[in-house]
């Protein structure tokens, strides 16, 4: 078995959509569209492994999770870049754009290289190699 895809409820969706293709190299598919339930949203396909859907409906609230605390569910996803020097250049360039880091580049105790940033929305991914 694999995780096929994972779903974010997102408030722009063309935003988020940008974000993901730009800065991760994910390719977005057609937006899909339900009028009778206001609901859009895009599959983004990345070289392997799951997909992230991004849904959009204007009346779902927002997440009420504190950022500097941690709660029960899921708490972030990770994006495997390859190497040490793009976890670290990808890091600095959301950085520069004005994108938060939560946790800098670093050796885990479990052997993982990551940082911990936020995308537009204040979701949580790790940078990893």
């Amino acid at each position: 078995m694999k995780i096929e895809h994972i779903a974010l409820w997102v408030k722009d969706l063309e935003a988020q959509k940008n974000f993901y293709t730009r800065f991760f190299g994910g390719k977005a598919g057609e937006k899909y569209t339900n009028p009778k339930k206001n609901y859009t949203s895009y599959f983004i396909s990345f070289d392997t492994g799951a997909r992230l859907e991004l849904m959009h409906i204007p009346t779902i609230p927002a997440n009420q999770n504190d950022l500097d605390k941690q709660y029960l569910g899921l708490i972030h996803f990770a994006m495997s870049v390859g190497s040490k020097e793009k976890v670290d250049e990808l890091t600095e360039t959301l950085r520069s754009e004005g994108y938060k880091v939560l946790g800098e580049a670093r050796w885990t105790g479990d052997g993982y290289y990551e940082s911990v940033v936020l995308d537009p929305e204040n979701n949580r991914i790790e940078i990893t190699i």
